[in-house]
Protein backbone atom coordinates (compact mmCIF):
# COMPACT_ATOMS: atom_id res chain seq x y z
CA UNK A 1 0.00 0.00 0.00
CA UNK A 2 1.70 3.23 -1.17
CA UNK A 3 1.68 6.13 1.44
CA UNK A 4 2.44 9.31 -0.44
CA UNK A 5 3.50 12.45 2.11
CA UNK A 6 2.42 15.97 0.98
CA UNK A 7 3.17 19.25 3.09
CA UNK A 8 2.30 22.86 1.58
CA UNK A 9 1.65 26.23 2.36
CA UNK A 10 -2.39 26.82 3.67
CA UNK A 11 -3.96 28.26 1.28
CA UNK A 12 -5.43 26.04 -1.42
CA UNK A 13 -8.83 25.37 -1.81
CA UNK A 14 -10.69 22.10 -1.34
CA UNK A 15 -10.70 21.69 -5.31
CA UNK A 16 -7.16 22.47 -5.32
CA UNK A 17 -6.12 19.19 -2.99
CA UNK A 18 -8.49 16.86 -4.46
CA UNK A 19 -6.99 17.53 -8.13
CA UNK A 20 -3.04 16.92 -6.69
CA UNK A 21 -4.44 13.76 -4.98
CA UNK A 22 -5.98 12.59 -8.22
CA UNK A 23 -3.07 13.55 -10.01
CA UNK A 24 -0.86 11.64 -7.75
CA UNK A 25 -2.98 8.72 -7.44
CA UNK A 26 -3.35 8.10 -11.07
CA UNK A 27 0.45 8.33 -11.39
CA UNK A 28 1.22 5.74 -8.38
CA UNK A 29 -1.02 3.63 -10.08
CA UNK A 30 0.55 3.96 -13.44
CA UNK A 31 4.66 4.03 -11.78
CA UNK A 32 3.72 1.04 -9.36
CA UNK A 33 1.31 -1.09 -11.11
CA UNK A 34 -1.39 -1.24 -8.35
CA UNK A 35 -4.85 -0.56 -7.68
CA UNK A 36 -5.97 2.84 -6.81
CA UNK A 37 -7.51 2.16 -3.63
CA UNK A 38 -4.41 0.97 -2.52
CA UNK A 39 -2.84 4.86 -2.59
CA UNK A 40 -3.04 6.61 0.33
CA UNK A 41 -2.27 10.00 0.47
CA UNK A 42 -1.47 12.52 3.36
CA UNK A 43 -1.77 16.60 2.92
CA UNK A 44 0.06 18.25 5.88
CA UNK A 45 -0.54 22.11 5.57
CA UNK A 46 1.63 24.36 7.48
CA UNK A 47 1.18 28.56 8.63
CA UNK A 48 3.10 30.47 6.58
CA UNK A 49 5.58 31.46 9.50
CA UNK A 50 6.08 27.73 10.14
CA UNK A 51 7.49 26.77 6.80
CA UNK A 52 11.10 27.53 6.08
CA UNK A 53 13.47 27.64 3.16
CA UNK A 54 17.52 28.50 3.92
CA UNK A 55 15.94 29.39 6.88
CA UNK A 56 13.59 32.12 5.94
CA UNK A 57 9.44 32.40 6.10
CA UNK A 58 7.39 32.33 2.76
CA UNK A 59 6.80 36.00 3.82
CA UNK A 60 10.71 36.95 4.21
CA UNK A 61 11.37 35.52 1.13
CA UNK A 62 8.50 37.10 -0.96
CA UNK A 63 10.13 40.78 0.89
CA UNK A 64 13.73 39.45 0.00
CA UNK A 65 14.80 39.30 3.72
CA UNK A 66 17.66 37.69 5.36
CA UNK A 67 17.05 36.30 8.68
CA UNK A 68 19.78 37.17 11.26
CA UNK A 69 20.98 34.39 11.81
CA UNK A 70 22.10 33.62 7.97
CA UNK A 71 23.67 36.50 7.79
CA UNK A 72 25.94 36.03 11.03
CA UNK A 73 26.43 32.67 9.28
CA UNK A 74 27.35 34.16 5.91
CA UNK A 75 28.98 37.94 6.09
Amino acid sequence: MPIIEMHMLEGRTSEQKRRVAAAVTQAVVESLDCSPETVRILITEHAKDGFFVAGLTQAQRVNGQRSASLEEQNP
